[in-house]
């Protein structure tokens, strides 16, 4: 498996991760553990080291999955989880809320902790932006929890460029985690230039526009109210079938490289910046492989060209996000 780093801070992965969300209610509710146990272990199996997980997973429930799961190999990989969201008192899926003050910080990472049966966190991430509390007091915390040897990097998910310098200022901050792909490139205007300057890496997650851009979601498809894509505008009918010009374009470029339309989105996006670690999920052993295979496309200076000249002329239909959940990303 091919190893990258993120950023300036020698935080060493394999260069596709593993995103988990989906093992535990995000989609389709959540799988048969055993299942997902042997899931993560076949990922260790074919190089995987970098797995990515939150509290507000399940909640909870995904930290437990991979504290388990990758327990017997936990000297092998790199474990990241998010601080932030307030999960909801019943203990179903969502949120009720943002709290990022030091002391809540150190609460939940001393509960991931457990959950994730070891005895420090690889990567902290603030999971949103907490308007509430000044960046400055975020990134002291978790820069105590660095001191403390409980956590060995920091990072932050889908944070303004201002918000990450005074963040950075404070404790380096080691990796992004925002959504970025072919069809949301809202971080090439500000955010990249930000991260090469500062020396931190990227992590995009939904690299795959959430199942989109594998060709195999289309108009067609109906999401039960268990899948977090029932709310999500870009996946109304209407925007689906306006936004099928995109896979059109990966699956084009895809023929010509004996690949598939997921391979070469993962494939740009490696080939984007060599800080760049997208973290694609999935709960099916194939689609893993499938993933994994993009490592070994390779998309030329010509090939990069011609996908950014074509996607110039196209827009996405649909907002990412609801709008209440919209207002927390950028800031």
């Amino acid at each position: 498996m091919l190893q990258r780093t993120l950023g300036n801070s020698g935080l060493r992965v394999s260069a596709l991760g593993l995103g988990c969300w989906g093992m535990s209610n995000a989609y389709e509710g959540g799988k048969d553990k055993q299942e997902m146990i042997a899931l993560l272990r076949a990922a260790v199996d074919r190089g995987v080291t970098f797995f990515d997980t939150a509290e507000i997973y399940g909640p909870y429930a995904n930290e437990n999955l991979l504290g388990e799961g990758l327990e017997p190999v936990r000297e092998q990989v790199v474990i990241a989880t998010k601080f932030g969201f307030i999960p909801k008192a019943d203990g179903s899926p969502g949120y009720q809320g943002l709290n990022s003050h030091p002391d809540h910080i150190r609460q939940v990472a001393e509960a991931s902790l457990k959950r994730l049966r070891t005895d420090v966190i690889d990567l902290f991430y603030q999971h949103r932006v907490d308007p509430a509390v000044p960046i400055e007091d975020v990134a002291g915390a978790v820069k105590d929890l660095i001191e403390a040897g409980k956590v060995k990097h920091f990072g932050l998910s889908e944070a303004g460029a201002q918000t990450i310098r005074r963040a950075h200022a404070v404790q380096p901050v080691t990796a992004l985690q925002s959504e970025y792909s072919l069809w949301y490139r809202e971080l090439e205007k500000e955010i990249l230039p930000s991260l090469e300057e500062l020396g931190i890496g990227l992590v995009p997650y939904s690299p795959l526009g959430r199942g989109f851009l594998t060709g195999k979601v289309d108009e067609n498809m109906s999401f039960g109210d268990g899948d977090f894509r029932h709310n999500l505008p870009r996946f109304k009918p209407e925007a689906m079938q306006a936004n099928r010009a995109f896979v059109n374009l990966l699956e084009a470029k895809a023929k010509q490289k004996d690949a598939t339309a997921a391979q070469i989105a993962l494939a740009w996006l490696l080939a984007r910046k060599p800080w760049i670690v997208p973290i694609p999920g999935t709960t099916k052993l194939a689609r893993l492989e499938e993933n994994l295979n993009a490592l070994a496309v390779e998309l030329t200076p010509e090939d990069m060209k011609e996908i950014d000249d074509e996607t110039a002329r196209l827009t996405a239909q649909g907002d990412r996000y609801p709008e209440r959940l919209e207002r927390m990303v950028g800031i």
